[in-house]
């Protein structure tokens, strides 16, 4: 509760910092509380905020003090210079001013890392699949899209069906074509909608106790799974955003620099919008002797080694669609001494070599204690766990991929999307007799993509291909990172594709690379096949809406 005291009992004493009633009421306007340890920052912009810990870092008074004494009261960068006259219930401060402020505590204390203590939530709509996974490579972000999993997308939006036409494809003259190859997709995607819909409906009827709202929710979810392999990577989706100014100044240098048109056009549209937000922030993006630069550079090495690749003659050969390429033998007794270095005094080669003179059984005994008695997924063990790690390369339909690309803390790369490693059929297909009508729409897709590589490129061409082609793509992740990879994407609401993947690349870890000790503490990797998997999420969080009295939502 925000206020002058602070009620809460404390075993630890602090130091109660004294400020006169107004600058008390001044503090009241901006700070979640005036008196104890820990607070928050209220009625700022962001780029204030950034200036005020810029110059935190470099001084010996509190936050609050410093707020009085350098920005409220100055008549030079203060707030109230800034706000101009506010009453009571104004309590927000003139950007423009606030910008000035910024800029001068940024030249005189801030360096590149002050960029990191403003954040934006920013709202990305109508990006093809394509783009998202542009708008998702950073790793100190916040991300979540509109899944497939929720909404039919037989739907229009306006007049079309829910894709992006290509620039290049329609400066091309073939934007009418285009749209005819994908309109078909999304019209083979509405006309199997109702016959999945009746044929899950049947194999899995309502229970009693399972609300309306329930059982449709599971059931769309089910054939939205199987579906959802027509729609083409051209299909618009929904981001919202979460970054700091440095997060974003580096997806917008990274996105200047690609080579296709939809990327560039919308980073020049990100960028306006988020000048309107902390554009102190991101001034160095379009400067030509800086971010200009920095985006040359990026889009020069990457032509560059596209184009030295087209001239190897690189043989290739069958593999598994998970293979696990790369991992260290003595990843057990790496974690095993890490996990002692905390709390020993002793340098971290010298545990190594003790751990491997142990006998097997006292080895399991340090692992196992370190990993401790789990009670759910989310109890994750320490970072002893990130000594050692693994490298995987997955082929997998392009609905996996999307899925499983949103996991950013591993270093993840993925090839270009085409149609030569061919296509995945759900099992949904098969049972309702639509092979035919499946194998049409793929079959008529990788002809349309054929066209499309000759005229424009396969980069432009991938546009076109459906989620349900496979891509090829790399993992390399560290042990703790995969506890929470494959204990999630194995959990019994996930999707059978993603579930599948992560199950093998489990039991290699277990087998292949002979990692017992490990493949056995992730104890909630799920190795069984379900029906519904949606279901008992659903009833789950339908308990959670009853005891909260909230009803369910609707359609």
């Amino acid at each position: 509760m925000k206020g002058h005291s602070d009620n809460t009992a404390m075993a630890s004493e602090y130091h109660r910092e004294s400020f006169t009633e107004s600058e008390l009421g001044a503090l009241d306007r901006f700070f979640t509380n005036t008196t104890g340890p820990v607070f928050g920052l209220t009625n700022l912009p962001e780029v204030v905020k950034g200036a005020l810990f810029a110059r935190y870092s470099r001084s010996p008074k509190s936050l609050r003090r410093l707020f009085i004494d350098e920005f409220y009261n100055s008549p030079d960068v203060g707030i109230e210079a800034i706000a101009g006259q506010m009453d009571d219930e104004d309590s927000g401060v003139r950007l423009e001013r606030a910008e000035e402020l910024f800029q001068r505590v940024f030249t005189e204390f801030g360096d590149d890392s002050v960029a990191q203590l403003g954040g934006v939530h920013l709202a990305c709509e109508q990006a093809s699949n394509v783009l998202t996974k542009v708008l998702e490579w950073g790793r100190i972000a916040a991300y979540l899209e509109q899944s497939t999993r929720y909404m039919f997308y037989d739907r229009r939006l306006g007049d079309r069906f829910r894709y992006h036409t290509p620039a290049e494809v329609a400066a091309a003259g073939r934007g009418g074509s285009y749209r005819a190859e994908l309109d078909a997709l999304f019209e083979a995607y509405g006309a199997l909608t109702e016959q999945l819909t009746r044929y899950y409906e049947t194999l899995y009827p309502q229970q009693s106790g399972d609300t309306n709202f329930i059982y449709r929710s599971t059931i769309r979810s089910k054939v939205c799974d199987d579906l959802r392999g027509l729609l083409p990577a051209a299909t618009i989706s929904n981001v919202g955003i979460y970054a700091t100014g440095q997060s974003y100044e580096m997806l917008l240098l990274r996105m200047r620099a690609s080579r296709l048109i939809e990327v560039r056009e919308y980073s020049d549209l990100m960028l306006v919008e988020l000048r309107k937000l902390i554009p102190a922030f991101l001034r160095r993006v379009d400067i030509p002797d800086r971010g200009g630069e920095w985006s040359e550079y990026l889009a020069q090495t990457s032509a560059a080694v596209e184009e030295l690749a087209s001239s190897l003659d690189i043989p290739s050969e069958p593999r598994p669609d998970v293979t696990l390429v790369e991992f260290d033998p003595e990843a057990e007794l790496k974690i095993a001494a890490a996990a002692l270095y905390s709390v020993t005094d002793v340098p971290d080669d010298v545990l190594l070599a003790y751990v491997r003179g142990l006998p097997a059984s006292k080895l399991q005994h340090l692992f196992g204690t370190y990993i401790g008695k789990r009670s759910n997924r989310r109890h994750r063990p320490g970072r002893a766990l990130e000594r050692s790690g693994y490298r995987f390369d997955i082929l997998c339909d392009y609905g996996i991929f999307r899925d499983l690309q949103r996991h950013r803390m591993m270093t993840l790369e993925w090839q270009t999307l085409g149609t030569n490693h061919g296509y995945v059929t759900p099992d949904g297909i098969n049972d309702v007799g639509a092979v035919d009508v499946w194998e049409a729409a793929m079959e008529r897709a990788a002809a349309h993509h054929g066209s499309l590589t000759d005229l424009v490129g396969p980069r432009i061409a991938q546009y076109a291909v459906p989620l349900a082609f496979r891509v090829r793509f790399f993992m390399q992740l560290n042990a703790r990172e995969a506890f929470h990879l494959l204990e999630l994407r194995t959990a019994e609401g996930g999707h059978a594709g993603y579930r599948r993947v992560c199950q093998e690349m489990h039991r290699l870890i277990g087998e292949e690379a002979g990692h017992h000790l490990i493949a056995d503490a992730m104890q909630y990797v799920d190795h069984t096949t379900y029906g519904l998997g949606r279901l008992e999420s659903e009833r789950r969080a339908a308990a959670r809406r009853a005891a909260a009295g909230v009803a369910d939502p609707t359609d």
